[in-house]
């Protein structure tokens, strides 16, 4: 008989000056990404916590959330916040549930969404503004190729040596997501796992555009945020993604015609 796994929950405490919001999220030791607390979501939270005031009344998507420590601070903080993550992966939909009820937010819905399939659930989703989406950009299908920096834009010559598919998933839903709401912005902070890539060039093929967020800017270089250990040594970057302006028919528009 396997062990039982074990369940802790862990807390986090966001401060500036005298105002301080406490989080508890539930964490199970699994090998399963969703499971427990990543070093990019809470640079992520930080983030919200950092830009709080604009939040209430913000209507925000967490995509992959898992134990949704971005999605929960901002519901705490006023959003409207909707937790979503594969539906292919109920456990990680289960700690979404654990995560909104161990911090009193049990009307946030929680959905199932898988990246790049066209559900009805991702369909009829209401307008958003903001996305969430914390080291979403971590798994690429063929870790050996990579994406180098370049803007074909700018550099004609610029080679792309990179099967496209790594992140197709991701950026499909991402990019619907926008182009549905093309005043909505991704806010998504990601692990540098390598030197040797990056998802700039991709950006560009599904007409996204990027902002860098300096981690100085909102008090997330350190080693220890919200009284945690994380995220530690890891280096990590925040973007924030939208549409870039455009004409004519949308890649996406093309792209679902040509599936039906």
């Amino acid at each position: 008989m396997a062990e039982p796994r074990r369940q802790r929950a862990r807390r986090y405490r966001f401060e500036e000056g005298p105002a301080a919001l406490a989080v508890r999220v539930p964490e199970v030791l699994d090998s399963q990404y969703g499971m427990y607390v990543w070093p990019c979501a809470v640079v992520l939270a930080q983030y919200l916590w950092a830009h709080r005031r604009s939040l209430p009344g913000k209507r925000v998507l967490e995509i992959g959330a898992g134990v949704s420590l971005p999605g929960v601070v901002a519901a705490k903080c006023g959003a409207q916040v909707i937790l979503s993550d594969s539906e292919e992966l109920p456990q990680c939909l289960q700690r979404c549930r654990s995560s909104c009820l161990m911090n009193r937010l049990p009307h946030v819905p929680v959905l199932g969404l898988t990246w790049g399939r066209l559900s009805p659930e991702l369909l009829s989703l209401a307008p958003i503004d903001i996305i969430l989406g914390s080291d979403v950009f971590f798994d690429p299908k063929e870790p050996g190729r990579f994406i180098h920096t370049c803007n074909p834009e700018t550099n004609p010559d610029c080679f792309i040596s990179l099967n496209y598919t790594d992140f197709e998933d991701i950026l499909t839903t991402v990019f619907f997501l926008l182009e549905k709401n093309p005043q909505a912005q991704f806010w998504t902070t990601y692990q540098v796992r390598s030197a040797d890539w990056s998802v700039e060039a991709l950006l560009y093929k599904w007409n996204l555009k990027s902002i860098h967020i300096p981690l100085h800017s909102f008090g997330a270089d350190k080693e220890h945020l919200a009284s945690s250990s994380l995220p530690g040594r890891h280096t990590i970057e925040m973007m924030i993604i939208s549409l870039a302006q455009s004409e004519g028919t949308s890649v996406y528009s093309t792209l679902y015609c040509s599936t039906r």
